[in-house]
């Protein structure tokens, strides 16, 4: 049996790995888990054995199966997040819903995005050779990376790098996106 500092250890990678996977602060994590900040960061390095309500509480936020969570391994079967579920960030006006599995993120993530109007969201490059690929579902978005520029409708699909300084912009109405991030 592994003592009980390898598993503090393996379990304290396993969530930060999680985390940062996701693309979520310290912050992000405790708001959508309810545990607090300070616990989580404590939990993250180690610091702290946390209680199962507490482990509970972080896999679902993370999307982390539980049972396999010193294992690093996905479960079988089928993997559902239900609706309400998914991890969500807010940012200027941009309702993000992550859609992607915890270990893909880095290759391949996959994003739900709903812009209020006039809402934008910039990124700041990404890897050298990732690639975004937009398709709008509803409304009208503007997509522009580097110089390049277009306007979108329902249907359309852009893609284009971002491996550069990119927006997506809702200046006319409210609209709503699938967003897939491929890096190379």
């Amino acid at each position: 049996m592994a003592d009980r500092s390898d598993i503090h250890d393996r379990l304290a990678a396993s969530l930060r790995a999680a985390r940062k996977a996701r693309g979520l602060s310290l912050d992000a994590a405790a708001k959508l888990s309810g545990v607090s900040r300070s616990m989580v960061s404590q939990i993250e390095r180690g610091e702290s054995s946390p209680t199962v309500a507490t482990l509970w509480a972080l896999t679902q936020a993370l999307q982390l199966d539980f049972a396999g969570l010193l294992e690093g391994r996905p479960a079988p079967g089928i993997e559902v997040t239900r609706a309400g579920s998914a991890p969500v960030i807010q940012r200027g006006g941009v309702t993000i819903r992550i859609l992607s599995a915890p270990e893909s993120v880095g290759a391949h993530e996959v994003y739900e995005l709903s812009f209020a109007a006039g809402a934008r969201l910039q990124s700041e490059a990404h890897s050298p050779g990732c690639r975004e690929h937009l398709t709008v579902l509803e409304g009208r978005l503007d997509v522009r990376s580097g110089e390049a520029a277009d306007a979108l409708g329902p249907g359309d699909v852009a893609r284009y790098a971002a491996d550069r300084a990119h927006e997506i912009a809702s200046e006319t109405g409210p609209a709503r996106a699938i967003l897939i991030v491929q890096d190379s």
